[in-house]
């Protein structure tokens, strides 16, 4: 791969674009050698709900908003096509779309990772007898041979976030799709695959090992996707893209799209972005992401964790022959949470709920269960619903917004003690995500885990990674240890209370968690577009 610095004109090419499509924002951000960001734009992802419970993306709209913010970016930064070395993207993880492999026409939207189609399939497959003969017969394999593979195999359970049921459920449900498969005539993709494979016309059609092990649908003990659970949802090998290294040549940008080829030299997961954007390079290192939903990532080196306690074993990067591990735990509902609590003017602006939370001495007994797409670990509910707990006729906006700001952090401890199970010394754990600039949670999370944490200037840490890695690919950037220079800390968070003086709140919240009303025990009323949920 040319060097950023070689070959005609290139002497100007001194930027890197990041992109991130995350779940509710697309933003692209163009980087200097400094890693300062000289330009930026986003826009909102407008999710479509055809049915309650499914969650899904027009194509063809993310498609035009993500070429829009990339062209925005560039003018806003002021420079012109040429100026631009490489470009790196980032993308939400477990979305995906299916298309015809001769015509490239979609056969149906991107099917969201919080869609919950797949819920009766996942708890029809969880209860089966076929799964249970599988968990009891790899446990015995592995108590004889104590294999860290037979240990992931023995705990297989299957979640509505991860793609295997959901694509499962789409080769049942959408005949076309299973034809086109059986004819060797459909790919499959996430939305880092469709996106290249849009960029180059059609021309590369691939994926990373980040999102690919982000699927379901992968074996990282192998490196390869997974023909035994493939056979076992009866899912055909042939619809699964190549997989190749996180900062790989991919190709370039069609020149009819941007006026210019631009190098695509970075596809990458989004939390696995944000790790590498947060310069989480060793063995140890905590990465806490809060956006859309929580999530809690530790670096695992070389080694697959494998854990009864809800995390799970992911492919951080593959660069060459370094193959980084993580192990990861989360939940769907942290900023569309608060984005909920906006929409019935609880508030006026996100900068006020950390104020409001502490003009209380504490949520009256109020607890929220955040739960408007289920429960995941350590509950594996899917079907739990959101509601608040306690209310009494005292009660006031402040105390609701407290009980919910609680909430996030209570979620945040509860994921972290599985971490605390990683047989490694942890580090300084570091956060990003917009819903890490509300210092209420920062600090009662850092209280929680007894733990320092670190939250650096910019927390749009995912389209930095994927810069971080386009631009080591490109030469742009030297190495790992040069990226650590760039990294700014704008405020550490330190324990300022005893744990224990959360008990009380932590456990009542812990009981709403068992007492939250499921789908089939409540009446929804649709009052101005929200969903609220009564018993």
């Amino acid at each position: 791969m040319p060097r950023c610095d070689e070959g005609p004109g290139a002497a100007a090419a001194t930027y890197v674009l990041g992109v991130d499509v995350g779940s509710t924002v697309l933003r692209c951000h163009v980087y200097d050698k400094a890693a300062t960001v000289r330009g930026t734009s986003c826009k909102k992802i407008e999710t479509l709900h055809p049915h309650l419970g499914w969650v899904e993306l027009d194509p063809e709209v993310l498609w035009t908003q993500f070429t829009d913010v990339i062209k925005e970016t560039v003018q806003a930064a002021g420079l012109q096509t040429n100026q631009i070395a490489g470009l790196g993207i980032s993308t939400q993880r477990g979305t995906f779309i299916t298309w015809n492999k001769k015509t490239g026409k979609p056969f149906h939207n991107f099917i969201s990772w919080q869609d919950l189609r797949a819920s009766q399939l996942v708890n029809s497959w969880n209860s089966s007898l076929i799964l249970k003969v599988i968990r009891t017969v790899f446990t015995v394999l592995h108590f004889l041979t104590q294999s860290s593979r037979y240990l992931t195999a023995s705990n297989l359970t299957f979640t509505t976030q991860h793609v295997s049921l959901r694509l499962s459920w789409i080769l049942k449900n959408i005949t076309e799709v299973q034809q086109a498969a059986n004819a060797n005539n459909c790919c499959f993709g996430t939305i880092d695959t469709w996106l290249l494979y849009k960029l180059t016309k059609g021309s590369v059609y691939a994926t990373d090992y980040s999102n690919a092990s982000s699927t379901g649908l992968f074996e990282p003990f192998q490196m390869c996707w997974s023909s035994n659970l493939s056979r076992l949802l009866s899912i055909p090998m042939s619809i699964y893209p190549p997989v190749e290294d996180t900062n790989h040549s991919f190709g370039s940008v069609d020149p009819d799209i941007f006026g210019l080829p631009i190098p695509i030299t970075a596809l990458v997961a989004d939390q696995q972005a944000a790790m590498f954007g947060q310069c989480c390079f060793h063995a140890g290192d905590v990465k806490l992401t809060m956006g859309t939903g929580t999530f809690w990532d530790v670096n695992t080196g070389n080694q697959l964790h494998m854990s009864r306690g809800g995390l799970y074993p992911l492919i951080g990067w593959k660069i060459g022959k370094e193959v980084v591990f993580l192990a990861e735990g989360n939940t769907s509902d942290t900023g569309s949470t608060i984005k909920w609590a906006k929409e019935l003017d609880l508030f006026t602006s996100v900068e006020d709920t950390s104020r409001m939370a502490q003009s209380v001495a504490d949520s009256e007994g109020v607890c929220f269960v955040p739960s408007f797409s289920g429960l995941q670990a350590p509950v594996n509910d899917p079907y739990a619903c959101a509601s608040f707990m306690g209310l009494k006729p005292t009660t006031t906006r402040n105390h609701l917004i407290r009980a919910m700001l609680e909430s996030v952090a209570f979620r945040n401890k509860q994921l972290y003690d599985p971490v605390k199970e990683v047989r490694l010394p942890l580090t300084t754990i570091r956060a990003d995500g917009g819903v890490s600039n509300n210092s209420f949670i920062m600090q009662m999370t850092s209280d929680l885990i007894n733990k320092k944490i670190d939250k650096p200037i910019n927390t749009d840490m995912s389209c930095l990674g994927a810069a971080f890695l386009a631009g080591l690919g490109l030469g742009f950037w030297t190495d790992k240890e040069q990226l650590k220079k760039l990294r700014r800390t704008e405020i550490v968070f330190e324990p300022q209370r005893d744990s224990g003086e959360y008990k009380l709140a932590m456990d009542n919240w812990i009981k709403g968690l068992g007492t939250t009303p499921h789908d089939s025990e409540v009446r929804k009323l649709k009052i101005q577009g929200t969903t609220f949920l009564l018993r």
